[in-house]
């Protein structure tokens, strides 16, 4: 069964009458990515505001200066996704995950229950602080950053971790409240899990630019 065939609820302006430099941005993201990400058309209703969105998730999710690696990035956005249940962000997020890891199983995990996942005690650590800021965000103290501190987070870290979860916080519920669907072309993408050379695990995937 498809799932339903709106992008947003609200209104989507045509693509003709925006601005020109939204329109040459959405010209890269289809020339990168082979779509456009659906949540930039739903966006589009306000283009200051669209904006403003691509260029903090642009310099969140896909910036230079941050040492969580885009892997971690997207499996932090896909664990803030799976508390809040925003089928958007999981579609996408988890396809993302799939890309990067070369694992599909890993992205499938991620989606229902981190906590599964057989992941390093960085990675674990950073995502049980993720799942906990989301979900009891007045009971993050100290010791949960005295926790990330000893799995070899740093400062900086800990800012950039705390950003990405309010960012997907953000955005999950504008996809929830606007009832975003992804696009469809994400279900069947990086399914297959990658080629390994005997001995090495995969590597990872750098990001693609414009990712959503």
């Amino acid at each position: 069964m498809p799932q339903p065939p709106h992008v947003s609820k609200l209104p989507i302006p045509p693509e003709a009458e925006l601005d020109a430099d939204l329109r040459r941005y959405f010209d890269v993201c289809r020339e990168r990515l082979g779509l456009l990400p659906n949540v930039l058309s739903a966006l589009s209703l306000k283009p200051a505001r669209l904006r403003n969105f691509i260029n903090s998730y642009n310099t969140i999710m896909l910036g230079k200066d941050s040492r969580l690696s885009a892997l971690e990035r997207e499996m932090i956005a896909v664990v803030v996704s799976s508390h809040n249940r925003c089928y958007y962000c999981l579609v996408a997020h988890g396809q993302a995950v799939r890309e990067l890891s070369g694992d599909p199983e890993l992205g499938e995990m991620l989606v229902m229950n981190y906590r599964i996942a057989r992941l390093p005690p960085r990675q674990r650590a950073m995502l049980d602080f993720a799942w906990k800021l989301t979900a009891s965000p007045g009971e993050v103290g100290d010791a949960d950053r005295a926790t990330l501190r000893r799995a070899g987070f740093s400062s900086g870290d800990i800012y950039d971790l705390c950003e990405i979860v309010g960012l997907f916080n953000l955005s999950n519920r504008m996809a929830m409240g606007l009832d975003m669907m992804p696009n469809r072309e994400y279900h069947a993408m990086n399914r297959q899990p990658a080629r390994r050379v005997r001995g090495k695990p995969p590597a990872a995937r750098k990001p693609r630019q414009g990712r959503r």
